[in-house]
């Protein structure tokens, strides 16, 4: 199962390690405490729309910036988890082969 909150940590953390920034620097700019940011990353907490609009522009996005990059996340973890369906020709074609197998053995 993917969790949202976990992705957005994770994101956020990649970006501010990308900008060489610390957590200390980021939470003072989004006027956020040091350990709720710490939470965030590690995706233990759920950030309400104004902390993310904050911690957004502390990393210099825009918050649809952010939502777009977290989306695309969310969609790369949810094709990893997810078993990706057949066509459903292929589906007769695997109960064909299948019963042919089972009458000659």
């Amino acid at each position: 199962m993917v969790l949202l909150r976990q992705e957005l940590g994770e994101l956020l953390r990649e970006t501010r390690r990308d900008q060489g920034r610390t957590l200390r620097e980021v939470s003072a700019a989004a006027n956020v405490s040091l350990g709720y940011l710490s939470e965030l990353e590690r995706g233990t907490k759920e950030a309400s729309s104004e902390l993310l609009q904050s911690v957004s522009m502390a990393l210099g996005l825009q918050l649809s910036e952010l939502l777009v990059d977290l989306t695309e996340r969310v969609a790369r973890a949810e094709a990893m988890t997810q078993p990706v369906p057949l066509p459903v020709a292929a589906v007769s074609r695997v109960a064909r082969v299948a019963a042919t197998r089972r009458s000659a053995a």
